[in-house]
């Protein structure tokens, strides 16, 4: 067999079996299905379903930004140059439906950078909720279940909240407008403006809390009473909410605490954190244009100071709001004894602040 021979039945052979295969079909791996995230309108806008489950979740939050300048509507005294503050917050808020009605968890993060440093992060709320019943930490209830004294950015000078606590409450929905609730709290450490006060429970009892609520188109109706179980003495507020039309609402709002005393400083109760027996705050909003709400308010309490708010909320664009504020406090009882010695003898402070805020 010659050379030429045997080039020519390698290449003979090569091209059949090349030939055989290319007739058998080709396999191609299939792509895995991609599953895309699902709007879920069940709980409102923002919601969707976390792939692979039934449970929605919602993330927002907001970024701030406040330029104070003037005098402290709080303190009392000379601010001297700018305070600012930037303030980003994020929320993700999580739900599903059981056959014990709908399971909720919620975790708010908070961060904030004031006055050229900064001062910290928390989670001032953090909470599992399952139909009516909720525990984890929250804002206190005696100052959410009325809620906010309006929409000012120094709403509360003379204060009717306290902050944040953990918490354990049930909630009851009747379905026609009528709500009511029940609630055991820890307390929390503070400083205030001139003092360091500790609420936080020293045995078993716990602060207990019932409120109860009638909410219609005209508006609300809405009160709630706590028992301060470590310096035994209650605390009670009573709020009203009515719409006038579209554009302009009002509220008032009254509180009033037992046994209020000015020198037992360090045994101040959890729910009365105003000076004085009672205190009362009103408010109303106008909204005067398509982007802008103007806000006012003003509040009293028995020891004497009186705390007022003018604002104007304008929308630049949706999500995006500038509140330039104007305040002016005239101080009384304890508050002027510290305001005076801050401010020279003088007992009011006025002062404004400026606000740039992101609602994502």
């Amino acid at each position: 067999m010659t050379i030429k021979s045997l080039l020519l039945g390698s290449a003979a052979a090569l091209v059949a079996v090349t030939g055989a295969r290319a007739a058998d079909a080709v396999v191609v791996a299939e792509p895995e299905a991609v599953e895309y995230v699902r709007v879920c309108d069940t709980y409102g806008k923002g919601f969707f379903y976390i792939p692979g489950t039934e449970t929605c979740l919602k993330i927002g939050g907001y970024l701030r930004y406040d330029a104070k300048g003037g005098d402290d509507a709080y303190k009392g005294g000379e601010f001297g140059t700018w305070q600012k503050k930037t303030r980003a917050t994020v929320r993700f808020d999580a739900r599903s439906e059981t056959e014990l009605g709908t399971l909720r968890s919620f975790i708010e993060t908070r961060f904030d950078y004031t006055n050229g440093s900064n001062s910290g992060g928390s989670i001032p709320q953090a909470f599992i909720e399952l139909g009516g019943f909720r525990i984890g930490v929250v804002d206190e209830i005696f100052g959410t279940w009325t809620g906010d004294a309006g929409n000012i950015v120094n709403d509360d000078v003379i204060n009717y909240q306290s902050g944040y606590s953990n918490q354990v409450s049930y909630t009851f929905n009747a379905g026609n407008g009528f709500s009511a609730i029940i609630g055991a709290e820890q307390g929390q450490t503070q400083t205030a403006s001139y003092f360091n006060y500790d609420y936080r429970i020293d045995d078993y009892m716990p602060h207990v809390l019932a409120g109860a609520k009638y909410e219609q188109s005209w508006g609300k109706i809405s009160g709630i009473v706590g028992y301060d179980s470590k310096i035994e003495e209650w605390a009670g507020k009573l709020r009203l909410d009515v719409k006038f039309t579209d554009t302009v609402s009002a509220w008032v709002m009254g509180g009033y605490q037992s046994n209020y005393d000015d020198a037992a400083r360090g045994q101040r109760n959890w729910f009365g954190t105003w000076e004085g027996d009672y205190a009362v705050w009103g408010g109303i909003a106008a909204k005067v244009a398509d982007k802008a709400t103007v806000n006012a308010q003003v509040a009293y309490e028995s020891e004497g100071t009186i705390a007022a708010a003018l604002n104007v909320a304008y929308e630049i664009v949706p999500g995006f709001t500038i509140t330039p504020e104007l305040n002016y406090t005239k101080f009384d009882g304890a508050r002027k004894d510290f305001a005076e010695s801050q401010r020279g003898g003088k007992d009011d402070a006025f002062g404004g602040v400026i606000r740039f805020q992101r609602n994502f």
